[in-house]
């Protein structure tokens, strides 16, 4: 018996020390961590950061574009295409979605209502009352959907990179680090991993797009969020209470709303399926698709110029009056 319980101590300890190490540094996040551009905006579930952008006065519309992030990544990932819109004329409104980035991370459940109220409340706060282009990417994709279902009358224009929603199933709903304890563990002393996206691997040749965010700077860039105490839980909770794979139903409503819609996706996507465009079209038959040969799932900050022009010119193509 004393045997027994030698041996798992030891393996408590084994595990728990690692665990200890990730997250014993771990800082809460604070009005002072803030970058000197950008501030908060005081919700209901906390303080959500935003920050904006504005074009020369000179070519300047009376348009907004709010670019929405997805499940880990942050508002860096628009960075190299965000410049696009600026020099077109569009005012871009950009923020980081509770949990990520310089936004606080409430102890909550982080369901569908949760991006989708804080979209809500983040234009509010802004004081915007006209319709707005929406820019999702990823999991961006239906927060956008979902918002435009529940407030049409503030969007105008969707244009969706990569966005989740295509599978069949859950393909996590089995995974050993769903689970609890388990899966708080596991990301802990492995989420870097999920966070870095495979940019840490530095074998693969610098990206041709010289507007492109380096591997070097996604990893410095995505690093940063992960200090502060929260960011897993968030990770965690969003997997487990938001449905990110299987929203055809609500894209599917989201047709019927004949919103000027773009869709850009790369054919060798890992993460999000490019054999989901296919289900997209059926549900948003009216969407334009624009597919990028050989693109991954990193094609807005690692093919931003592709991007970045795409969107321009559907956006100037969807405010030009009627003839």
């Amino acid at each position: 018996m004393k045997k027994i319980a030698i041996v798992l101590f030891v393996v408590f300890l084994i595990l728990w020390t690692p665990y200890f190490i990730q997250t014993y540094n771990l800082k809460t996040l604070t009005n002072s961590d803030l970058p000197l551009e950008g501030a908060w905006a005081s919700l209901e579930e906390g303080n959500l950061y935003y920050r904006w952008y504005y074009p020369n006065i000179e070519v300047a519309k009376d348009e907004v574009v709010v670019l929405v992030h997805g499940f880990s990544t942050p508002h860096f990932v628009w960075d190299g295409m965000k410049g696009f819109l600026l020099d077109a004329g569009y005012s871009i409104l950009v923020f980081d979605h509770f949990g990520r980035g310089f936004s606080e991370r409430p102890k909550i459940k982080y369901t569908k209502d949760v991006f989708v109220q804080s979209l809500r409340g983040l234009l509010d706060s802004q004081e915007i009352s006209k319709p707005v282009h929406l820019v999702g990417y990823s999991m961006g994709g239906p927060i956008v959907g979902h918002f435009a279902n529940e407030f049409p009358e503030s969007v105008d224009s969707m244009s969706l990179i990569a966005p989740a929603g295509f599978m069949i199933e859950n393909p996590t709903k089995d995974w050993w680090i769903m689970k609890p304890l388990i899966g708080e563990w596991f990301l802990n002393v492995f989420g870097s991993r999920l966070v870095f996206q495979g940019n840490e691997d530095n074998d693969e040749p610098p990206r041709e797009d010289p507007l492109a965010l380096s591997k070097k700077d996604f990893v410095k860039k995505a690093s940063l969020q992960m200090q502060y105490k929260g960011f897993i839980h968030a990770l965690l909770s969003t997997a487990r209470n938001f449905n990110l794979f299987s929203a055809q139903e609500m894209f599917a409503a989201v047709g019927q709303l004949n919103k000027p819609t773009l869709t850009i996706w790369g054919t060798d996507d890992g993460v999000v399926p490019f054999r989901g465009s296919e289900e997209l079209m059926l549900h948003i038959p009216h969407s334009q698709l624009l597919v990028l040969e050989k693109g991954k799932h990193d094609i807005t900050y690692a093919n931003p110029s592709y991007v970045g022009s795409a969107i321009r010119d559907f956006l100037d193509e969807a405010i030009k009056p009627e003839a």
